[in-house]
């Protein structure tokens, strides 16, 4: 309760103080500027304010313009065109006369009738019309055959023009031109060789069919002549047996034939020849279509070669196989096969004095490395 009373006591005594002493503290006030003023009678000020103004001129009016004379203008005089002249008409010949006599007479060929023509009673003989030739559309269409190839492919190839080279890679033959910009080196035009999707010897023949009309029966053979009695057989014996021992006599004294000339032998292969040949059979190794188990499997092929080094395709078999089953081995043993048919169907280039030497060889086919022996 006094605290409330304090704050009241000197709440007032503060507005107290202000009321009495808050001019002290004000600013002091400006100085005011004060300009004289000189009082004016009316009669002086009229007479200022018409020294100001301007007399007044008298202005002359305007004169109207004179009017302009306006003179009618002349009239146009005609213009006479000149009369146009008359056109002389050309002259008309006189018509001619004619001087040979006039022919009054109706013309009688017109009014004859037509002579009457002879009718024959036989009528005219009328050819034949000409036989075609029809052909009859075949009941079973013809199956096509594949065209023999000596190489064998994935896909066929055409036969490449004869002045083209055997190559992998078809180019286009280049000559040079001595007018071109750019020289160009010479080439020869290149062509793979013509191959088919099956060997040559595995080529489908034109199935047989039935014959178009049966043969003839053959006649009955005549029944065989009696034997003869059996002392005649002992004797046709006794003779062949005499006849074979003066054979066997005689041929001691001559000499024994000589045996066929053997092949020629030649050094054994180089590591060059075997490294060609090899080369040459893996380009035809599709290695492509064999499963995982035939990758990891390594087969030994043995083939036999004809002097001009193609392959017999009956000598070819597995000698043996590692690294996999039986069935990964006969599938790589059938990609191995494929490969050397396909590379041999025009034969292989190998030196003919070494045949003896490459007749038979074996061949290792091994995903990782393929050897030749």
């Amino acid at each position: 309760m006094n605290t409330g009373q304090y704050i009241s006591g000197i709440g007032h005594i503060g507005l107290i103080g202000w009321l009495l002493l808050g001019d002290v503290f004000a600013p002091a006030p400006e100085p005011f500027e004060v300009t004289e003023v000189a009082v004016v009678s009316p009669e002086e000020y009229e007479r200022i304010v018409g020294m100001q103004q301007p007399p007044e001129t008298e202005s002359e009016a305007p004169q109207p313009p004179k009017p302009v004379d306006v003179t009618d203008p002349e009239p146009v005089q005609p213009v006479t065109e000149p009369e146009p002249q008359p056109v002389p008409r050309p002259e008309q010949p006189e018509p001619v006369q004619d001087t040979q006599p006039r022919d009054d007479s109706p013309d009688v060929a017109k009014v004859l009738p037509p002579e009457p023509t002879e009718v024959q009673d036989t009528p005219p003989e009328i050819a034949p019309p000409p036989q075609e030739d029809v052909v009859l559309a075949p009941k079973e269409s013809v199956r096509p055959k594949p065209r023999p190839a000596p190489r064998v492919a994935p896909e066929p190839v055409a036969q490449p023009a004869p002045e083209s080279k055997p190559d992998d890679v078809v180019r286009e033959e280049v000559r040079k031109d001595d007018a071109g910009e750019v020289q160009k080196e010479e080439a020869d035009a290149t062509a793979p060789e013509e191959a088919a999707k099956e060997i040559v010897t595995e080529a489908e023949d034109e199935p047989a069919r039935a014959p178009v009309s049966s043969l003839r029966p053959k006649t009955r053979p005549a029944a065989p002549a009696k034997r003869a009695e059996k002392p005649a057989e002992k004797d046709d014996l006794q003779s062949a047996i005499e006849k074979a021992v003066a054979e066997a006599a005689g041929g001691a004294d001559k000499p024994a034939p000589a045996d066929t000339p053997a092949a020629p032998a030649g050094p054994p292969l180089t590591a060059g020849e075997k490294d060609a040949l090899r080369v040459s059979v893996q380009r035809c190794w599709n290695t492509g279509s064999l499963s995982s188990d035939a990758l990891r499997t390594t087969v030994i092929v043995a083939v036999r070669l004809s002097e001009e080094g193609r392959p017999d395709a009956g000598s070819i078999r597995m000698v043996s196989s590692s690294g996999g089953t039986s069935d990964s081995a006969r599938q790589a043993f059938e990609a191995a096969r494929r490969a050397i048919i396909r590379c041999g169907a025009s034969g292989f280039n190998l030196p003919k004095d070494k045949y003896a030497q490459w007749r038979d060889i074996e061949m290792t086919f091994n995903p990782e490395k393929m050897r030749i022996k």
